[in-house]
């Protein structure tokens, strides 16, 4: 079991600061304050550090204070940019991301995630196939996706909401690239297609939330869909010369978790499992998912 930090040579992204059930991040030119409820330790800096530092505050809706969806809204100071881009870079990968301030907290980016990035990046590039193909599932603003095409894959992004896929354009062609299928679907329902197609994939990215609804109101719930869903990635994941990644970040998962899956569902002996995390300016290490990779 292993810990992955988020690359800490970006120049776009810092978690400045973390605790209090909070976190304290700079996103380029902006600097935002959000719930992160695993920081339960207490700051580092002092609130009106805080408050001087911050663009934008988010400010949870009142409700029931166990619900895990964090709606809200941003209190935003004068010049806070609604929308803005950042980078990031890799090798010959150059990334772009368009970032924007919405409702449920999140900006279009997980840094954490950077380095799956750099994996899918040189895993790619690795690969014997001409042209390998990858399958992006639960795929969001597309960071896995731009990696995957960088390093020269035919690559398949599925996400259930239009306007997500429509932001994940957006960041293909900020990022200088161009050719990935988009498919607003139900990744459940894609994935049993690609079987009856007897379709494969050389790589399969699979980032599943605990809750989730598809585009025709299909219910996702982590527990019970996830094991039936990675029985038909098996079916269409090359038998060699491929990869896959799953990231789970509902809280309480262990990473013996995925590995389990992964042996009982793929019969893969040799998996790198773990967890993600971004250190803060004091060194603490902020836990913000699990992940499971493997190579056949």
């Amino acid at each position: 079991m292993i810990l992955l930090e988020s690359p800490t040579n970006w120049p776009d992204y810092e978690l400045i600061d973390s605790g209090d059930g909070e976190k304290l991040e700079r996103f380029g030119t902006q600097t935002l304050a959000r719930p992160e409820p695993q920081a339960i330790w207490q700051k580092a800096l002092l609130q009106t550090e805080w408050n001087s530092l911050a663009n934008a505050y988010f400010v949870k809706k009142k409700g029931n204070p166990e619900d895990v969806n964090e709606w809200g809204e941003w209190n935003k100071k004068s010049g806070c940019k609604e929308q803005w881009t950042i980078g990031y870079s890799y090798k010959q990968m150059q990334l772009k991301f368009r970032l924007g301030l919405t409702s449920f907290k999140h900006v279009g980016v997980f840094p954490e995630q950077a380095t799956n990035w750099n994996f899918i990046y040189d895993t790619v590039q690795q690969l014997s196939s001409e042209k390998p193909s990858v399958l992006n599932l639960f795929a969001y603003t597309g960071g896995a996706s731009l990696a995957a095409k960088a390093a020269g894959a035919d690559v398949t992004h599925v996400d259930s909401v239009k306007q997500t896929i429509t932001w994940s354009r957006e960041n293909m062609e900020l990022s200088k690239l161009d050719g990935i299928r988009w498919m607003v679907d139900d990744a459940v329902k894609f994935v049993a297609r690609e079987v009856r197609r007897n379709k494969t994939y050389h790589g399969i990215i699979l980032d599943p939330p605990a809750y989730g609804r598809g585009p025709e109101g299909e219910k996702w719930i982590l527990e019970k869909s996830l094991c039936p869903l990675l029985e038909n990635c098996h079916k269409i994941l090359a038998s060699k010369n491929s990869f896959l990644i799953l990231n789970l970040y509902s809280m309480g998962y262990s990473p013996l978790i995925s590995e389990s899956l992964a042996k009982s569902i793929f019969n893969v002996d040799k998996t790198e499992i773990g967890e993600l995390y971004v250190a803060d300016r004091a060194g603490r290490k902020l836990p913000l998912g699990v992940f499971l990779r493997f190579l056949k």
